[in-house]
């Protein structure tokens, strides 16, 4: 039982072209969780919707925000500067509510919710699979971004990221939740002692008591 006592879709016109909002509406909402989806996939990834199917029941909103680049149809990502573009123009839109906004995203859209995070006044910034580096290239990191949030950030990061893992992430001013033997996109093979629901359960599980402690 989820609690929620809507879904609704909207679209949102942004200088990077349509934006659309899938909100997922908590009945006696407290807070708002915007998170967009990273560069290869779209809101149906298994994180989202897994929050979005769970958070509303302790009064978080949830809303899902498709690029306009994915709305448009397009399967290539634009560049970081785009996408920022996109976010901003959701914003207005995601604070509308009038709730307190964490901005989010997976992968590609947990860059842009830190780059942008204190620049459009966020209440905090949930980090899913943040793309620390390239595969295989430790060297460009882009830790940078992440450690400039400026406002409380939880990064949830698969114990087996090729875009890094837990232990190449350095000191900072964040928490930092491991989903053990998780990739990229938190699948853990079959062979591993933990079960993809549980791997979710540890995501959903560390979010839920993170956005409770942020009031």
């Amino acid at each position: 039982m989820t609690h929620v006592t809507d879904v609704t879709s909207q679209t949102v016109g942004t200088e990077a072209g349509d934006a659309r909002i899938t909100w997922h509406t908590a009945k006696k909402a407290r807070l708002v969780l915007a998170v967009s989806h990273g560069a290869g996939g779209g809101i149906e990834a298994r994180d989202l919707r897994a929050l979005a199917a769970t958070l509303p029941a302790d009064g978080v909103t949830v809303a899902l925000v498709e690029q306009p680049w994915r709305v448009a149809g397009k399967k290539v990502a634009p560049a970081p500067k785009t996408l920022d573009t996109g976010w901003r123009g959701v914003w207005p839109a995601l604070t509308g509510p009038g709730l307190p906004v964490i901005a989010g995203g997976r992968s590609a859209g947990a860059r842009v919710a830190c780059r942008t995070a204190a620049e459009l006044g966020a209440h905090a910034v949930l980090a899913l699979s943040f793309p620390l580096h390239p595969p295989g290239k430790p060297e460009k990191s882009r830790a940078d971004e992440l450690l400039g949030a400026g406002v409380p950030t939880l990064v949830v990061q698969g114990g087996n990221d090729p875009f890094g893992k837990p232990a190449e992430f350095p000191e900072g001013d964040f928490r930092l939740i491991e989903v053990p033997y998780g990739d990229h996109g938190f699948a853990v093979p079959r062979r591993a002692d933990l079960t993809q629901e549980r791997a979710l359960e540890i995501i959903t599980g560390a979010v839920r008591e993170w956005t409770a402690s942020l009031g």
